[in-house]
């Protein structure tokens, strides 16, 4: 089970220690929307050109509205993945903690951090330092309410603490993200995806949101570059698209609330909020192994033996295929 762990979408090695599994697979192990945003093939790319300066502001405004951040810069990163790695070059104070479970990156992100619950947010805060934590949580799902979120960054602002939040699965929800309610000078750090929601995890593209001071240095930091054409192009217009965000965040939930069922019609207990995936509690490695003999890959955890993640299909023909592999021994 360790080669399945570490993260999802290895469909290459699921079909290597999988053989006799039909084709082609099914692949549940990401929480990557499976209908993404349908523009991107539309899009004529200058691949000729570098990346213009401009082009990259634009990019990082339509960001900007889309998340309803005010007061606060933007930075266009290649993917969050980098930009978490990036906070070891901030000025940020220790003692560093994270909330655990959740992304192995978070663990990482910072120098020494150690694992606190999110149960713990508020008496960590009051220690000061800076918190890591993912909203929502990754496996589990779990929403920390945005009033809850602010009290956490106020307690640790009273000490010069400073808070990271990733939202990196926050764009299926409409209102939860804390950015509208931010503005100026709060020590609040906002990563974001553009991949998960929109389905377009490979263009490689996130955002970091936080006070200009903060950003200022990160931005000089990384370059005049850091994206590509491709990612500027595609997300600008992906951002500016309102219509198919709002109908995507129905479909999903829509999707979510049909996975539900099935999954209770077999035993299984779904947890979380995020319309992109569930969780559920059950003999892990049986099950995955179960599944991935029908060619449907999943998501188990080493830290969590009995829980596997299930990306949310996109499709009634995948639920179906779902549900049949859930019923078959």
């Amino acid at each position: 089970m360790t080669d399945w762990t570490i993260h999802g979408g290895k469909l290459s090695d699921a079909a290597i220690a999988f053989p006799d599994a039909p084709s082609p697979w099914l692949d549940l192990s990401t929480g990557i929307n499976p209908d993404p945003w349908p523009g991107a093939a539309w899009l004529a790319i200058d691949w000729q050109r570098l990346p213009d300066a401009a082009a990259i502001t634009a990019l990082e405004m339509a960001a900007a509205c889309h998340f309803g951040a005010r007061g606060r810069d933007v930075l266009a990163l290649p993917g969050t993945e980098l930009g978490l790695r990036g906070l070891r070059g901030l000025p940020l104070p220790a003692p560093f903690r994270h909330v655990a479970p959740g992304y192995g990156t978070h663990g990482e992100a910072l120098p020494g951090s150690r694992a606190i619950t999110a149960d713990r947010l508020a008496e960590e805060a009051a220690l000061g330092g800076t918190i890591l934590c993912a909203n929502p949580a990754n496996p589990d799902g779990r929403l920390i309410a945005v009033d809850a979120l602010l009290a956490i960054a106020a307690t640790l602002a009273q000490s010069g603490g400073w808070l990271v939040v990733d939202e990196a699965f926050i764009d299926a929800h409409g209102d939860a993200s804390i950015l509208p309610q931010l503005s100026g000078e709060q020590p609040v750090i906002v990563m974001r995806s553009f991949g998960k929601f929109f389905g377009l995890a490979g263009v490689r593209l996130g955002f970091a949101v936080a006070p200009p001071a903060i950003i200022a240095p990160w931005r000089a930091a990384i370059g005049s570059w850091p994206v590509s054409a491709a990612a500027i192009a595609i997300g600008a217009a992906a951002y500016a698209d309102a219509d198919w965000i709002a109908a995507t965040r129905q479909r999903l939930r829509a999707r979510a609330d049909a996975m539900d069922a099935v999954l209770r019609r077999h035993g299984l207990e779904p947890q979380g909020e995020s319309p992109l995936f569930r969780l559920v509690d059950c003999d892990a490695a049986r099950l995955f192994a179960r599944l991935a003999r029908r060619g449907i890959l999943t998501r188990p955890f080493a830290y969590a033996p009995r829980w596997l993640r299930l990306g949310v299909p996109g499709c009634a023909a995948d639920l179906d295929r779902l549900d049949r592999a859930l019923g078959d021994e």
